[in-house]
């Protein structure tokens, strides 16, 4: 297993045309709150938050932070609100390979790894793979090296018609699962690089579905939607599972994420516990 370093964002920068007010407005009216409603959840007033977006009144330091926390604003756009009504960012953005991390980055490391032989990655906030376990780098055995290299997409290598996209035997639904989870990110990250990432995903074409075999056609009660995909002669069957840090203080920190891929079936438990003993 190997972690990567992403590569570096520019810092949260507030639109030069926008101050606070506008933008806390549109986070607002993004996340369908009312300004009365805003005001009791941040113990304010309605007449106090319709000020702040007109401009009338400057937000303190400690109103701009509470409002974005009851606007569940991300952590790097806090930063970009700071800056915005004149204060200092409040949140680093330490890269993933300082030494500052390394207690987060060792433990990430053990938990992916002590998750073998069921695959887990870690990925950041554009869905850039940081690290992998052996569970991952068995499934894409097949996939051209064009595709592998960095940096390593989860959202391209899966939906990319040379990636395992022809190996998925439900493709048609987990890329719609797939698409909506990026609508949601992007919805509430109101990201450029992400944005761009979608379009590009969703105009791969999406081959016909191949016509389920008696092994797939086996009854299963699924918890969730599964993943199918075809390995080795096999058809293995997942559900996945997002982790995300609580209340985190630093940028690389709130946009990691950590996706576990659990066995659906007990005999993709089984070939997998034989495939990486």
């Amino acid at each position: 297993m190997t972690t990567a370093t992403p590569a570096r964002s520019a810092p949260a920068a507030a639109p030069a045309d926008q101050g606070v007010g506008t933008l806390l407005r549109a986070w607002r009216e993004q996340r369908r709150i009312s300004q009365l409603e805003l005001a009791l959840r941040a113990d304010s007033s309605a007449r106090h938050i319709s000020f702040i977006e007109t401009g009338r009144s400057r937000p303190s330091e400690e109103m701009v932070l509470r409002l974005a926390e009851h606007l569940d604003v991300p952590v790097r756009e806090r930063n970009a609100l700071l800056l915005a009504a004149g204060y200092a960012p409040r949140f680093p953005e330490t890269p993933l390979d300082d030494p500052a991390l390394a207690a987060v980055r060792a433990g990430v490391e053990r938990l992916i790894q002590g998750y073998e032989p069921y695959p887990a990655l870690v990925v950041d906030a554009t869905y850039d793979v940081l690290a992998a376990n052996r569970g991952i780098t068995a499934l894409l055995g097949e996939v051209p090296q064009a595709l592998l290299g960095p940096p390593l997409n989860a959202m391209r290598l899966t939906l990319h018609p040379e990636g395992l996209a022809p190996r998925i035997r439900n493709l048609r639904q987990w890329r719609g699962h797939l698409l909506a989870q990026m609508e949601r990110q992007i919805a509430l990250r109101r990201s450029a690089a992400l944005r761009a990432l979608y379009d590009e995903v969703a105009a791969y074409p999406v081959r016909e579905e191949p016509v389920p075999t008696s092994e797939t056609a086996e009854a299963v009660s699924y918890v969730a939607l599964p993943l199918l995909i075809e390995h080795g002669g096999r058809t293995l069957s997942f559900v996945s599972s997002i982790s995300t840090f609580n209340t985190p203080m630093d940028v690389t920190v709130a946009e990691l994420a950590i996706e576990t891929l659990l066995p659906a079936d007990p005999a993709t438990a089984r070939y997998l516990q034989a495939l990486l003993p």
